[in-house]
């Protein structure tokens, strides 16, 4: 299948990933999970072994839906994850046919990310400098245009065509 016109295609999952990941380990208790989940303004977080293999994920529907006093008691274990050198297009399609909201990101089989929904919102945008026609994506227009210097104001959003 071909990229279509305006898709992040090149960019890898190790580009957009967010890193260093909040973390629990399987003896972690619930209480303290919430704790973490609500100080960190995060809806997930993994679970890992002392290697720092991804054995399972907490998430806050996890923690709604299961009894337990510890992560190992709660956790989802059948977990989708991706390399750093994922297309990120593939890591849109995951998460969107998956109907899931993060995807650890590995690396030698150990966790070094984890890219969520929210990590590619913010790479959808596409912004055109009105000096000279750079585009740039991101959340928001760069602070000076990469090929000419223009300034922020330059810049205007590209629509992005429909579909997958």
């Amino acid at each position: 299948m071909e990229p279509r016109a305006g898709a992040a295609a090149g960019i890898t999952a190790g580009q957009v990933m967010t890193a260093p990941v909040v973390t629990v380990t399987p003896d972690t208790p619930v209480t303290r999970i919430a704790d973490t989940l609500t100080s960190s303004r995060i809806s997930a977080v993994p679970v890992v072994d002392a290697s720092g293999a991804v054995l399972g994920l907490v998430s806050e529907l996890d923690m709604l839906t299961r009894g337990g006093r510890t992560a190992q008691d709660v956790m989802t274990t059948a977990v989708i994850s991706v390399t750093t050198d994922t297309d990120i297009e593939q890591v849109r399609r995951i998460l969107v046919g998956s109907g899931i909201r993060r995807v650890p990101v590995l690396s030698s089989g150990r966790l070094v990310g984890i890219l969520s929904r929210h990590d590619l919102v913010g790479r959808v945008l596409e912004w055109a400098c009105g000096v000279c026609g750079e585009t740039v994506r991101g959340a928001h227009p760069p602070l000076v245009c990469p090929k000419c210097g223009g300034s922020e104001d330059r810049f205007g959003l590209q629509e992005q065509p429909p579909g997958p």
